[in-house]
């Protein structure tokens, strides 16, 4: 008989009739049940009380950025949004970089202001390397009025920009990384510091050394960092929105390089314009979330140890490239 059966032929008074009948096995029967099923019972109950509740999620970058209060948000200048409209609707939105490659920038605003993309083709998309767009074909004269031999604004010694808000994580590139106030990444070895090639950061093509770029063709990376590209090319920007524009394109297989040795798969672009020259209605938005503040911390943190539910054991550090600055996008105004 089942041990819950027998407890209750105990409880419904079989020791009074085993007694009767002069079953006294019966008697001891129904004590042995209840003598097993006490501690039972306690162990049971004991389990239940000792076992641990359900860890909460922890909460994420994204989740984190989202519920960050307004003062921890700093706003992109509108002067410093370049807009790439391409033929078919698509938008891709770069942060520009002026303090940290300022030539180089402004030949970017002045060829944006000048129309000389207005022809400009997405020419080049090579996998797990970067996406590259200007002039296929090597043969425009230059944008009137820019500057033609730009320094290589490549590396500024070590807080040339500012206090660096300092990345707690190590890094398999630099010895010491951080962010500046102004919301971009830093990489450098305490006397020296650059703009690191991140996914989605955006470098001035350039022929050899000593060449520089002008800043009329422009790329992007759309794979695994190649930092070994640092200090080596302007970096001047970030994507900032649109990204899968950029990187979702057929690859090109011209010369080892990514080229599009078909001018049929060229990506044409509509238009190229820096936000603020735009009607407030074309125009785009956008915020950064503030280095040195808790919020940003704690995505830092969240980023390097990511926890439940999916995660079980925690990295304990990041990469800086994996670590780069939340942006949201905001209404515009005026």
């Amino acid at each position: 008989m089942a041990l819950e059966g027998r407890r209750a032929l105990c409880k419904r008074g079989d020791t009074a009739r085993a007694n009767q009948r002069g079953l006294r096995r019966g008697h001891r029967a129904c004590h042995d049940a209840e003598m097993i099923l006490i501690p039972l019972l306690l162990s049971i109950s004991a389990t239940a009380q000792a076992a641990p509740a359900t860890a909460p999620a922890k909460q994420t970058a994204p989740q984190i950025a989202a519920a960050a209060p307004a003062d921890a948000w700093g706003a992109i200048k509108p002067e410093d949004l370049l807009l790439i409209d391409f033929a078919d609707g698509q938008r891709s939105v770069i942060w520009l970089a002026p303090e940290f490659a300022p030539v180089h920038v402004a030949n970017i605003r002045t060829i944006a202001r000048s129309g000389w993309w207005g022809d400009a083709t997405v020419y080049r998309v090579q996998d797990n390397y970067v996406t590259q767009w200007g002039d296929a074909t090597e043969k425009k004269p230059p944008a009137a009025g820019i500057t033609m031999r730009p320094p290589a604004e490549y590396e500024w010694a070590w807080g040339a920009h500012g206090a660096v808000i300092a990345n707690p994580y190590r890094d398999a590139y630099a010895a010491r990384t951080g962010f500046s106030a102004s919301g971009w990444p830093l990489a450098g070895d305490g006397k020296r510091q650059w703009l690191p090639h991140c996914y989605g950061m955006v470098g001035v093509a350039r022929d050899l050394a000593p060449d520089t770029g002008t800043g009329g063709d422009l790329y992007t990376v759309i794979g695994h960092a190649p930092r070994h590209l640092d200090r080596n090319i302007a970096v001047v920007g970030r994507v900032i929105d649109g990204m899968g524009a950029l990187s979702a394109l057929p690859r090109g297989t011209g010369g080892g390089l990514g080229l599009y040795e078909d001018p049929k798969m060229r990506v044409p672009i509509k238009r190229i314009a820096i936000a603020a020259d735009l009607p407030a209605g074309e125009r785009a938005a956008y915020q950064y979330l503030r280095p040195g503040t808790p919020a940003f911390a704690a995505t830092l943190e969240a980023r390097a140890n990511r926890g439940l539910p999916f995660f079980t054991v925690p990295a304990g550090t990041a990469d800086l490239c994996n670590l780069m600055g939340p942006v949201r996008k905001v209404a515009t105004t005026g």
